[in-house]
């Protein structure tokens, strides 16, 4: 048997980071992202030229990529780039999770949760 195939001689599919949620996922679960004059365009058939960046079609993914500038690092541009067309395709393919980005599973540590607040003042718990 060679490298890369398995028992039953299929590929296995190639696995992808998104730039949003850091998790690896199938590239079919990722949504293509290039940059094109200025713009993010979606490469949902994954055909055009250049450097791609990988992202979960959903709002909460797309919100922390911009939030975290990952755009701009994962193309190698320096320029800011317009992601209105990539926001308005999300919103088209009705992102599920649009209150956040997906659960980051077993092995992944939760983010950090805010103090908890008890009449307006943080509670301040002493060993």
């Amino acid at each position: 048997m060679s490298p890369g195939t398995s028992s039953t001689g299929a590929r296995p599919e190639p696995t992808r980071t998104c730039i949003g949620c850091r998790r690896r996922e199938p590239v079919s679960v990722l949504l293509r992202v290039v940059a094109g004059d200025g713009t993010l365009v979606p490469d949902p058939r994954r055909r055009l030229p250049g450097r791609g960046a990988w992202l979960h079609p959903d709002e909460g993914c797309l919100a922390l990529a911009e939030r975290r500038k990952a755009f701009g690092r994962a193309l190698r541009r320096s320029e800011p780039l317009d992601g209105s067309t990539v926001r308005q395709f999300v919103a088209a393919t009705g992102s599920p999770e649009a209150a956040g980005p997906p659960d980051p599973g077993p092995n992944r540590t939760p983010a950090v949760e805010p103090p908890r607040q008890e009449a307006g003042r943080p509670i301040v718990s002493t060993p």
